[in-house]
């Protein structure tokens, strides 16, 4: 497989429907634009904490880049 996979479970306990939209709509920018940083050939399935919501978006991507093995 050339290209890693993502997915994004976004359970009722984080919230109302718009709070899990906006949960889900800011890990996909982060996945999208650190494309480039993410390791290949995996499936990935990120299960986000209800803390997404109230950080920083540069703060989750480092911490989400750290988690996945690359360099920030």
């Amino acid at each position: 497989m050339e290209h890693s996979r993502f997915g994004t479970t976004t359970p009722r306990k984080l919230g109302a429907a718009h709070d899990r939209n906006r949960i889900k709509r800011r890990v996909r920018e982060i996945i999208r634009t650190s494309r480039s940083q993410l390791p290949s050939g995996f499936d990935i399935v990120v299960n986000p904490r209800r803390s997404v919501g109230e950080r920083a978006v540069e703060e989750l991507r480092s911490e989400l880049l750290a988690l996945l093995g690359t360099s920030v």
